[in-house]
Order: C-alpha cells, then structure tokens, then sequence
C-alpha cells in the first residue's frame, strides 16, 4: 500500500511503476490504490491468500491486519517510484508479518516513510500533534460555545456583578453540557496524540493519562496540568506502547497484546509515573508561584499587572494560568480586587486576539482554523480562555508568545488605572454586568491586548512560513512469486470541481525571477507557439466555460478553438507554455499561476502562489521521472485551471530520483469545490505520465497544438 495524507498524484505513479516492474519482470500484481477519491481496486480475501508478498509503499497509516502471516515490505511512497523493481526483489525475503502492532503499524510506518525521503515526510511528532489538535477543536468549540450561551440567556446578574446559572433550570443543563465537553478536550487531545504514535493501543492510555494530567487532585495540585501536560501524556503514552510492542513475547499471547496486555500496562505504568513522578513538581511549582505573587503585591500594579497577564496567557487553563486565576480570585474575599481586574482584563486576550489574527490575514490559515477562529471570538466575549488552546497546540512557537505579550500588554494596562473585578471571572462579559470598576480602561486593556496579540501572531506565523523550504530529499533475482500491492494516496491532490467563470482578474506584480507574461497579441496573432494566451478585450469577460477559446478578433466575437478538450477543458490551449522561462520552483510556480491567470479563473495570484509554495513546504511535488505536479486548493481560484509547461534545462523540484523538472503541470481548484471528477483526471494523468513514450512525445511536440493533441490521449 502506499498512503500520503495529503493527495493523490504520488498514489497513482507508483503504483504504475510498480504495475509496469512486475510485468517487465514476469509477475502478476494486483494494485489496491487509497487515494483521495477513496479505495480502489480493493484486493479481496482471495487476492491476499494468494499472494506470495505484499508491498505498502505509504506516507500515512493504513491497515494491515489484513495482511497477517504475509511477508510484508513497508516504505515511503516515494520508493515505489524511484525503486519498483528493486521493491518487487526486497518482498521475497521481508519478515512475515505478525499483527504485533495492532492492525496499522503508526511508528514504523512512520519511520520508514521518514527514511525514503521524497520530501513531503513531517516527523512523527508534528504529525501526532496534528492529529490530537484535530480531534479536540470540536470539543473545545462545542463546549466553549455551549458555557457561553447558557451565560448569556440564563445567567442571572448577582448584587456583586457576577452571573450565576439557576440550579435545576434548563440552562444550568446546557451549561453542564458544555462543561463536559470543556473536560472531555484534554484527554482527546492526549489520546490522539498518542494514536498517531502508537495506533488503537495507545488511544486508551493516552485519553486516561490525559485525565490525570487535567485533575491536580491525583498529585497534590489545585490545578491540573492542561493542554500542556496533555501533549506530554500524549506522546508518552505513544512511544511507550511502541516499545512495549517491540518486547517478544510467546506466540499464544501475541493476540491478547493489543487489547489486553499492552493497554493495560501501558495505562498503569503512565498513570502511576504522572502522579509520583511529573505531577508532584507541578504541585510544587503552583505552590511556590503562589508564594512568590504574594510577595509582589505591594510593588509596582504595572509589573505585577504584566506578569499576571503572561501567566493567564502562557496555558490557558493549566497550572500556570490557574495559579495567577486562582491568586486573583482569593484576593477578592479580603477586599483586594485589582489583582482579580488585571486577571480578568487578560483572560479574554487569547481567544480574541487568535480570533482576529484568522480575520486579519486568512490566507496564512485553513477553513477548519478560520471556522474555529469565530467561535474563538464568541468564547473571548464570555472569558473563555480555552478558545485559543486549538491554535497554541497546533503552533505552539508562534501562538504561545503572541499570547503571553498580549496579555502582558492588557494585564500592565489594568494595572496602571486599578481596574477591578469583584468575581472570579473575566471578559467583556464581567463588565458588562457591572462587576468591573474602571469599565473604560478594562475595555482598553482588553482591545489593545487583543490586537497585539493577532498582530504578533500574523507576524510570526508570516514568517515561520515564509521560512519553510519545500526541498525534497532522496527516498533510500530469483524466482519471480506472485506479488499483492496496495497503493494509497499520493501527492497532494485538491478534490472537488467547479464550473469555470468569466471573471477577468488583474495578474500581480511578477518577481524579477519570473518574467511577467507575454502582452496579448493583436486579433489572429498568437504566442511563440501560434496560439494567444491572454484573451482580448473582446473575449473579457468569457461566458462560462469559454477557457478554451481562442484568441478573439478585432470585432469581439469569439472563435471556437479547434484544439481537442484536455482534461474536460480545465487545461487549455492558454494554459500551454512550450517554453518555461523560470530556472528555479519558486519562480516556476509564480510563472504558472500567472499563466493559469489568463484564464479569468485566478482571482488573487499572490495567494495563490502562496497556497501553491505552502504545500510545497510540506513536502516536494517533483515526482521524479523529470515531472512536477505543484497544486493549491484556494478560493484564489473560482474554478479548477491546469496548466502545463516545459523546461528546456530543467528545474530543481527535490524530485524523489533526482532528476530535474522538465514536464510540469500545475492544478488549481477551488477551496470549497465540491465533486471528485477532477481528482480522477489526476489520477490518468499521473498514471499516463509514467508511460515513457508518452512522456517522450510530450517533450517533442512542436507547438501548443501538438501538445494538446498528445494529453488529449489521456482518458
């Protein structure tokens, strides 16, 4: 099998490599590919029985407890491009597969992805990372917005400003609810963390070690540990049961291992070491932070004011925030309640700063987190910290000191005026409801609080992705037996079509590496290649779907193209470039995305080259064999374009066999595309791409016209 979380195009090359060495070498193959459209030429019972091996050429999990008592030869999907053959020679003497990791193999998938390199690997812990963030926004958005409703249509207002929730009442459940869903957030988080380490048997002692680390109460604490502590029980409990895997044990107890045996002394063994080992320095920390804010009480309002606000800002929850909290809140009974107001004043700073940041730059941020944003700004409202712990964890360097600056900011603003704050709460909502003093400063503290931290945010966000490189790296005879392979999926294929528009858009700037596109030609004349690839002024504004019309005339009415329908027209004779003038990927990409432009399909170059050099960050779209497929899935574009290009020199693309990039397409689709048509044009095109003949021709045709007549055989 091969597998890449992210697309399709690497799925299907490989497995017509794989297809073409086996027949080249006498054998029969069957290939079961898993790419985005789904599982396709499933192997079936009788196909596995029969077979001699099986290869999984995967850059993701997948299943292969049907596969026990197979030899089994697991990769990157990388070397199944680069090295078929030799993958066809190596299955012959691999282990016999056992089902000693419970069905899905994570860290060793995992690890032999990472040594073929193709470029597109993450480690093993961003990748566990993601996967826990993933799993806990929906219970940190449901439960945050459930408190936060129930607040605000069923909290009553209190004598000293607070708001309280009538026992019994409808909304005292709603509220319930939230909170569970609120409780339940940490130990997902912990639990899928360690899933993508450890696979199903490490879900259960993740999500109980997850539960200790949040309930302080089991090691001494007033405050459990939070989203901190849970990412550290997380990927403990992965890597344990990945060792506790690697332990040889007798053949009769090797079926009880993932569902008895190793859950069980995997949880006993993380519980027990969290509570007398890493709880108790917690404990101790939260105590002698206590003692050490009391001291500062008589010093300067501002210093303790921005100290505080770093506190409630650095975990949102855990025993950092909840020492300053709680600090804040036993003050009030003594009739001190700025320090609760210097607390209160930075609480909402997090969610609501994350929040803006998804509104002020949406294009360094996916759907899923835009979405959670909202919902961040609605907890922020309410003083629902936790709002912002789905972007902490997923990028904990840039959201982390964001926040804590933010809240330093709002906390010292506090702290100069003597805001206070009668309840052990805080956010607008508190203020609102008359329990603040100062109420024009909190406001203040809050806003200018909020926007340093989305500005800060932006900023390093910005930065840490224009950082990332997406250079690839290198993936690592007998009697031929029958082979069984199953592909999944591959490079990074959007999903989805879309009708195209006549939306005519103004192309950005073009770097100095990447001249600006040709001027259109006057009516009649064509491109270097004999056909037009901007349309004039009277093809603007194209009816719908008229991407492959050609070049209008002086009169404005346009010509039909007699050039064949490629790809069903999202790639066209204006989408053609005989001669790629960029040297180098970024530039290349820039080239293209103002060629796709001329379409009237591209609303916004810039981002699009961004989305398209984003994902090659995550890894390499070079899929050897002198191809590239860069692609970005964007609402830059309103309907799916391709393009196509050719290099005379060639391209540095980290190519998995290191060859450089002469053929390159480039597939742009729609954010919000619905359907799977498109996807499974890709998948001919990947697959016709590792015929050589046709690759062969490709490079030869003279002009636009013999380049569309060649992919037009791709069906």
């Amino acid at each position: 099998m091969t597998a890449c979380p992210t697309g399709i195009a690497h799925t299907y090359m490989a497995a017509e490599k794989l297809t073409q060495a086996a027949e080249a070498l006498g054998h029969e193959i069957k290939v079961e590919t898993q790419g985005s459209i789904g599982a396709e030429n499933v192997l079936s019972d009788n196909d596995v029985r029969g077979a001699d091996g099986v290869i999984i050429a995967a850059d993701k999990d997948v299943d292969r407890s049907r596969f026990v008592g197979k030899r089994v030869l697991v990769v990157g999907v990388a070397e199944g491009i680069r090295h078929p053959g030799e993958l066809i020679e190596r299955v012959r003497t691999a282990p016999v597969y056992g089902g000693e990791d419970g069905g899905a193999g994570t860290a060793a998938g995992a690890a032999a992805s990472a040594g073929t390199g193709g470029g597109k690997q993450r480690s093993v812990g961003y990748k566990a990372l993601m996967n826990g963030v993933s799993y806990m926004i929906p219970f940190v958005v449901v439960g945050g917005l459930l408190i936060a409703i129930s607040l605000a249509l069923g909290g009553h207002p209190q004598a000293d400003g607070g708001l309280v929730i009538p026992d019994g009442s409808f909304w005292k459940h709603v509220n319930d609810i939230g909170v569970i869903g609120f409780t339940l957030m940490v130990p997902v988080l912990s639990g899928y963390v360690a899933y993508a380490i450890g696979d199903r048997p490490a879900l259960v002692p993740g999500m109980i070690g997850g539960w200790i680390a949040n309930t302080g109460a089991l090691y001494g604490s007033k405050a459990g540990a939070g989203f901190i502590g849970a990412i550290v029980t997380g990927f403990l409990a992965g890597f344990l049961v990945v060792w506790i895997k690697k332990v040889r044990v007798p053949r009769f107890v090797q079926p009880i291992m993932p569902i008895i045996v190793i859950p069980i002394v995997a949880t006993t063994a993380l519980g027990l070491f969290f509570i007398y080992v890493i709880g108790r320095p917690i404990s101790w920390v939260f105590t002698h932070l206590t003692g050490w804010l009391g001291g500062m009480t008589g010093s300067s309002a501002v210093l303790l004011g921005a100290i505080l606000g770093l506190m409630i800002a650095f975990d949102m929850g855990g025993p950092v925030n909840k020492t300053a909290f709680l600090f804040g809140a036993g003050l009030i009974a003594s009739g001190n309640q700025t320090v609760m107001g210097m607390c209160a004043a930075a609480i909402p700073v997090m969610p609501l700063g994350q929040g803006l940041a998804t509104l002020l730059r949406r294009r360094l941020y996916s759907e899923q987190e835009r979405e959670t944003g909202m919902a961040a700004l609605f907890m922020g409202l309410f003083g629902i910290s936790e709002g912002a712990i789905p972007f902490a964890a997923a990028r904990p360097a840039q959201v982390i000191p964001a926040n804590m600056l933010g809240g330093a900011v709002a906390g010292a603003l506090a702290g100069t005026a003597g805001v206070t704050d009668a309840v052990p709460h805080g956010g607008p909502i508190v203020a609102v409801l008359g329990a603040v003093g100062g109420v024009p400063v909190f406001f203040l503290a809050v806003v200018v609080g909020a926007v340093v931290t989305a500005l800060t945010t932006v900023a390093l966000v910005d930065l840490s992705e224009r950082g990332k490189g997406g250079k690839g790296a290198p993936a690592g005879a007998a009697a031929a037996p029958a082979v069984t392979v199953a592909a999944g999926a591959g490079a990074g294929g959007p999903s989805g079509t879309a009708a195209a528009t006549g939306t005519r858009t103004e192309a950005a700037p073009v770097p100095a590496a990447a001249p600006a596109p040709a001027p259109a030609p006057a009516a009649g004349e064509g491109d270097e290649d004999g056909v037009g690839e901007e349309g004039s002024a009277g093809d603007e504004g194209s009816d719908e779907g008229r991407g492959d019309r050609a070049q209008a005339p002086a009169d404005g009415h346009s010509v039909p193209s007699p050039s064949p329908e490629v790809l069903s027209g999202y790639l066209t004779a204006r989408t053609v470039r005989t001669r790629l003038a960029a040297g180098e990927k970024e530039a290349a990409i820039r080239e293209m995305a103002e060629l796709a432009a001329g379409t009237g399909r591209v609303t916004d170059v810039a981002e699009l080259v961004r989305v398209a050099l984003a994902r090659e960050a995550q890894g390499t779209t070079g899929l050897g064999e002198e191809i590239a497929v860069p692609h970005a899935k964007t609402d830059a574009v309103t309907a799916p374009v391709v393009c196509f290009a050719r290099s005379a020199e060639g391209v540095e693309w980290g190519s998995p066999d290191g060859t450089k990039a002469r053929l390159v397409f480039m597939i742009a689709v729609p954010e919000a595309a619905a359907g799977d048509e498109h996807l499974r044009i890709l998948a001919l095109l990947s697959r016709k791409l590792m015929d050589p003949d046709f690759r062969a021709r490709l490079q030869g045709a003279e002009g636009t016209a013999e380049v569309l007549a060649v992919l037009a055989e791709i069906r």
